[in-house]
């Protein structure tokens, strides 16, 4: 009984160190990208070892919102490729976005991207949460996840980050990242879309006058309720339960475009309206 105690003792502190090696790790990592999205410089590779999995992944991103000087107003949903689904465990990812990084749509809104990273543009559907999601809830079904809905707007999410190669290095890398966002554009309300047919809410992209990218939103599993669904859960996992007045960006509709400062995009969702910007080098 004796020796057993012992060899709970030891196995309790082994595990403490782990973890502790583990948030040091986060930490750096965290720190690396905080200060380059500070200074607007780019990456030439990942901060550190790769995160291994999503947990991991996760605690560089909470540990970079806690120091990031801004408020949270929000979340972006990502896919996970298919190949990689079973390998984590998710079809989505998570991510940050923060105050600064909102912009109301209006005719040619200028919006950042990081000179040698990544920056890309992806029209997207985003909810508005109506109340406060239950601190300990993390199982949704897509019916509670819709009641915490007030409305659904049109939208592009600004995607960014300090390094070049984030989707190349897969979803732990994205999610380290704060889920490489670097903002929101936001439009106006959708008419009536907890009653249409997801093949309705539809959108077309262009690049500088050339369409790159069309879609509707039945190409998102479950459709933007569906991001939700995973969101919600996800978000009290990691102790940030969802909160009324935050905006939820669903997931790209037309893919995910590649732009470069003085390049200008287009979201037009028809007859819910259209969104123009035009990317200019942060500082």
């Amino acid at each position: 009984m004796q020796g057993r105690k012992t060899g709970d003792v030891v196995e309790n502190a082994v595990t403490q160190a782990r973890s502790e090696d583990c948030r040091k790790t986060a930490a750096a990592i965290a720190k690396s990208f905080v200060a380059a999205r500070r200074d607007a410089k780019s990456l030439a590779e990942f901060p550190g070892t790769i995160p291994a999995d999503l947990d991991a992944a996760y605690l560089c991103q909470d540990l970079a919102i806690q120091a990031w000087p801004d408020r949270l107003i929000g979340w972006k949903v990502g896919m996970i490729s298919p190949p990689l689904r079973a390998r984590f465990g998710a079809d989505r990812v998570a991510g940050a976005i923060f105050d600064a990084g909102l912009r109301e749509a209006r005719d040619g809104v200028e919006f950042p991207v990081f000179v040698g990273g990544f920056a890309a543009v992806e029209a997207e559907f985003v909810l508005r949460i109506a109340h406060d999601a239950p601190s300990g809830k993390v199982e949704w079904t897509e019916r509670e996840a819709q009641a915490l809905v007030s409305a659904m707007h049109i939208g592009i999410e600004t995607a960014g980050s300090p390094l070049a190669t984030i989707n190349e290095l897969g979803p732990t890398v994205i999610a380290a990242d704060f889920g490489n966002n670097a903002g929101l554009i936001l439009g106006p309300p959708v008419r009536d879309w907890a009653v249409r047919p997801l093949e309705s809410l539809a959108v077309v992209t262009s690049i500088d006058g050339t369409a790159v990218g069309r879609g509707d939103a039945s190409l998102l599993p479950h459709g933007p309720i569906g991001a939700l669904q995973f969101l919600a859960g996800q978000a009290a996992k990691i102790g940030r339960p969802l909160r009324a007045g935050m905006l939820v960006s669903t997931g790209a509709v037309t893919g995910v475009h590649d732009i470069k400062p003085g390049q200008s995009a287009l979201a037009n969702f028809g007859s819910d309206g259209s969104i123009s910007c035009f990317a200019v080098a942060a500082k």
